[in-house]
């Protein structure tokens, strides 16, 4: 009977450190996304264009990939109406009705749509940390119909980054807590790698749907050569963005101007309590504490949190790549309509 016990308890132990071993060895690898849930999201998303969207994501975790199966989109609530209540019930009631159809209901996440890519806000990181309570991982995909109208297809995969999650729970985002964790502002999302899955029954019929000219419209839109407006929008928005970048390092300017005031005045203090303590030993007196707590320079002043400015250089830096990515292939599409004027 104790032998029984015995290798009971091992035998416990060892799936316990198994599964442990597991959950720490698979970080998310890829996120593995059926063209169907693909489709229904441009379609959602380009529908309510340029308003804001978002939706349900529902799928499997496997191991190092993260599969989603199935969507759907949240409906839209007006600017005047706060009852959250009945945007909860109307998931609980979708999510029900997808269980009884034998339809994957596991919530991996959620999607939104974007304009120009400014999706890097303060809350999206607090929807984010409110999945991370009761998912263990999660991923938000973001769609930007503005940047598809370019011929490409703007769909990427995004997670916060471990050492970010732990430090926002902390929420000391002081600059010696920064360099402690060695934490930039490139280090805030993680994105994930996109790959598009099909069924074997789709991949057939979408070959017989094919047509027999190679060329597709997504190519031609690719040779649009009015990128004016896109380019234009970006720049406003990074001009924007440097503007709240400028407030925000005027803040710290005002932080250490304050400290060092503070600073100074401690100085003084202190050199006019040790002349008064000497006086005070030279008169056979006890000498008085070098620290007052009760006395306002020796509180400490509170230092302004960096994550805003992170979240700012994160999207200014957003805005470059997306304006040198279509730049250079406007020049690409110049050299080429030059050659075909020539010839």
């Amino acid at each position: 009977m104790a032998n029984t016990n015995t290798s009971t308890t091992t035998m416990a132990r060892s799936f316990l450190q198994v599964a442990a071993t597991e959950e720490v060895a698979s970080p998310l690898r890829v996120v593995q996304i059926e063209g169907l849930v693909i489709l229904k999201i441009i379609k959602h998303c380009k529908e309510f264009s340029p308003a804001l969207v978002t939706g349900q994501l529902l799928g499997l975790d496997v191991g190092s990939v993260l599969e989603l199966t199935n969507c759907f989109p949240f409906p839209i609530r007006e600017e005047d109406e706060e009852n959250e209540g009945e945007g909860a019930s109307y998931q609980l009631d979708m999510m029900k009705c997808l269980r009884e159809v034998n339809v994957d209901n596991n919530t991996v996440g959620w999607y939104q749509s974007t304009l120009l890519g400014s999706f890097q806000t303060v809350e999206l990181i607090e929807t984010f940390m409110n999945y991370q309570e009761n998912i263990r991982r999660c991923v938000c995909i973001i769609y930007d119909p503005s940047r598809s109208n370019q011929g490409v297809l703007a769909l990427k995969a995004l997670k916060l980054s471990d050492s970010f999650m732990e430090l926002y729970r902390s929420n000391n985002f002081t600059g010696e807590k920064l360099r402690e964790k060695n934490l930039s502002w490139v280090d805030i999302f993680e994105e994930i790698p996109i790959k598009v899955s099909n069924s074997a029954l789709i991949s057939a019929f979408m070959t017989e749907l094919e047509a027999d000219t190679p060329v597709t419209q997504c190519d031609y839109d690719r040779l649009q050569l009015s990128s004016n407006p896109f380019l234009e929008r970006n720049m406003e928005f990074l001009i924007e963005c440097m503007d709240d970048l400028s407030m925000e390092q005027q803040k710290f300017q005002f932080y250490y101007r304050s400290l060092s005031r503070q600073q100074s005045q401690q100085q003084a203090w202190l050199q006019k309590r040790r002349a008064e303590n000497a006086a005070r030993k030279a008169a056979g007196e006890e000498p008085l504490p070098e620290e007052d707590p009760a006395n306002p320079i020796f509180k400490p002043v509170p230092e302004p949190s960096r994550l805003d400015s992170f979240l700012i250089t994160n999207q200014m830096a957003n805005y470059c790549n997306q304006i040198n990515g279509v730049a250079g292939q406007n020049f690409s599409r110049l050299h080429l309509m030059k050659a075909l004027h020539e010839n």
